[in-house]
């Protein structure tokens, strides 16, 4: 039922959002979370996995452990605007939120030790991927001014 779901409404990730990432082999984070569900707002625990400025998530650590793995979420970093502790949004220990000009995704980590880990992979990769696009971003004004 979950699958024709997930058909129905797009939800699968696009195969071209995570192409050429080999999530499976030495990942920047990886863990358990439990995440609030986009359109119905249940929580499902998943594995996920930070990789290559993505933040992948799948059913259980098998189904990341090989190439053939599918994701059943993918967000780029690039996306993200803050990532942020939400005990106080949520009433629930140990919450987080992800947000992006589209949307806030809701996460609860086991402990706020492992809360705060995410945190800081997942802001740390922002920083970085924010970097990479700036440094791709130089202009060089003296070549224009050529004759």
């Amino acid at each position: 039922m979950e699958n024709l779901w997930r058909l129905a409404t797009g939800q699968d990730p696009n195969p071209e959002d995570y192409q050429g990432i080999e999530f499976w082999s030495n990942p920047e984070r990886t863990g358990w979370l439990t995440k609030q569900g986009d359109y119905i707002k249940t929580w499902r625990r998943r594995w996920f996995v930070l990789k290559q400025g993505k933040l992948l998530w799948f059913k259980d650590p098998s189904a990341a452990a090989a190439p053939s793995g599918v994701p059943r979420g993918v967000i780029s970093v690039s996306d993200c605007l803050t990532v942020k502790g939400a005990e106080d949004v949520l009433r629930k220990p140990s919450a987080f939120e992800l947000s992006t000009p589209y949307s806030t995704m809701f996460f609860l980590a086991d402990t706020d030790k492992e809360k705060e880990d995410w945190i800081n992979s997942i802001g740390r990769a922002i920083v970085q991927h924010s970097r990479s696009l700036a440094d791709n971003e130089i202009v060089d004004y003296d070549s224009s001014r050529r004759s």
